[in-house]
């Protein structure tokens, strides 16, 4: 099997306009920070996010948000980056405000191939309206279909050649699960090592969901984002 590692300019090739992304992260933990940044660099526009969060004023997401290269942000924590409400009043990005379980099921049955599931949470709500619901055993449930993406951008602590992944704590959150609901998938990772390497009891992410891999050209620090 040949190497998955490419550079950032290649892997982002395939990325076109009006395409569904899934970005990892959880505010900035986790979020494939050097990806997001050549974005800035493309001609992109009419891109949906499906991702926890905007990222932050000015960092991750929050840059293609400033350039208006986003259509429409699906998410559970729109509040990290106060600059979502502006944009959103003045009706130039749509937003679906998903509760945070809710969020990560519906990307996990995306990636199961599944096309929805019912759930309790966000049942009397606005959240739920307009959705289908359904009584079961005498409870109220909304159904939530599944999300699924053109291309799903990612970060992991390490991998090996082949894109089989290993993730570092709570840096792993959104990453695993978006690796298999994506048609496309781009992996960033700080360390690459031969086929063989890993602890195969370590791999969270399997080498058949990564289509690219990259090194990461950021880290995130206690003291801010800094160049590798």
């Amino acid at each position: 099997m040949e190497s998955k590692l490419t550079n950032i300019e290649s892997a982002l090739a395939q990325v076109n306009d009006g395409d569904v992304l899934m970005v990892g992260g959880f505010g900035l933990i986790g979020a494939p920070l050097s990806l997001i940044d050549h974005i800035t660099t493309l001609d992109l526009k009419e891109l949906t996010v499906i991702s926890n969060n905007v990222g932050e004023a000015g960092k991750g997401l929050g840059l293609l948000l400033d350039q208006g290269k986003l259509k429409k942000a699906v998410g559970s924590y729109f509040t990290s980056n106060r600059e979502v409400a502006k944009w959103y009043n003045a009706g130039k990005l749509e937003l679906q405000l998903l509760p945070q379980g809710t969020l990560s099921e519906a990307i996990r049955a995306g990636g199961a191939g599944l096309g929805g599931f019912y759930t309790k949470t966000a049942v009397g709500t606005d959240l739920a309206e307009g959705k289908e619901t359904k009584e079961i055993d005498g409870e109220t449930y909304v159904f939530e279909k599944a999300l699924k993406a053109d291309v799903a951008l990612i970060r992991a602590h390490k991998a090996d050649t082949l894109g089989n992944l290993v993730y570092y704590k709570t840096a792993r959150n959104f990453n695993p699960m978006m690796a298999t609901a994506a048609k496309y998938v781009v992996a960033e990772v700080e360390e690459i090592v031969e086929p063989g390497e890993l602890n195969p009891e370590e791999i969270a992410t399997q080498h058949l969901y990564v289509d690219k891999l990259v090194l990461a050209e950021q880290i995130l620090t206690k003291d801010g984002v800094v160049q590798k």
